[in-house]
């Protein structure tokens, strides 16, 4: 059964069109990661949200890509665009 996962964070104030580059260069690897099945992004200039949505294989499959790009620095990276943290946000898929 596949997840899907929502990271929600505010884009820094000017940091848009950086944070646009920096996602460029780095969203292949995550599309590329064991598990990935699908990632969409979604921002609102009006308010400067900015939304991941992903979907994963598993839990364990995102859980795993995170502690990978933390090991190498990319979300620390990722956050130097933020306002804060993401709120990050689990759905198990719903079969009826």
């Amino acid at each position: 059964m596949t997840i899907w996962v929502t990271l929600e964070m505010t884009v820094q104030d000017g940091a848009f069109e950086a944070l646009a580059t920096f996602l460029e260069e780095n969203l292949p690897n995550v599309r590329g990661f064991a598990g990935a099945l699908s990632v969409t992004l979604y921002h609102d200039p009006t308010t400067r949200t900015f939304l991941i949505h992903e979907e994963w294989l598993s839990r364990e499959h995102h859980q795993a890509y995170l502690a990978f790009i933390e090991e190498r620095g990319v979300m620390a990276a990722l956050l130097g665009f933020m306002e804060g943290p993401p709120k990050v946000t689990y759905y198990d898929r719903m079969v009826m």
